[in-house]
């Protein structure tokens, strides 16, 4: 038995969108640049034909990555879970630093979600390891690169 990895419902769909797309889509304009770089005659010196067969390595080895990724996800809707406001995976956290005054908000996903500019970070980074577990009015210390930070958590949300 593998351990479940965490990921946001939101997450799952992506991936899910993605691999219709690699199933539908690519996978058959791949097999169709092969089908036309074959007629080319000689396989040896055909770009095409090699570049299309990288192509399908690509996009088999993706399907396979997403689909492992898929059966090994726990997939957890935060909207259903009821407000509590406590820190738990999912949610979305809106802290203040307590020495700037800078506020700063976080969507706390799975390893493969996190996108710091889209401002979601890994369950599994200090900050939200911070987080976790702690509620609203808390204030927590993250140990950043420069030194121990300390932050106020503001709102936590389900959205």
């Amino acid at each position: 038995m593998s351990a479940k990895f965490p990921m946001t419902q939101q997450g799952a769909e992506r991936l899910q969108a993605e691999l219709e797309d690699l199933k539908k889509v690519q996978r058959p304009r791949i097999v169709q640049a092969i089908a036309e770089a074959r007629e080319h005659g000689d396989l040896k010196e055909n770009a095409e034909y090699s570049a299309a067969r990288e192509q399908q390595s690509f996009c088999e080895g993706r399907i396979q990555e997403i689909e492992g990724k898929l059966s090994n996800a726990q997939i957890i809707d935060v909207t259903k879970i009821p407000h509590s406001g406590k820190v738990i995976f999912g949610t979305t956290v809106t802290m203040v630093n307590v020495e700037t005054e800078q506020q700063s908000t976080y969507q706390i996903v799975g390893d493969d979600e996190a996108d710091v500019k889209a401002n979601k970070i890994s369950v599994n980074s200090p900050i939200a390891r911070a987080l976790i577990g702690k509620e609203e009015g808390d204030v927590v210390v993250v140990k950043a690169p420069g030194g121990d930070v300390e932050y106020e958590i503001d709102k936590v949300e389900h959205i």
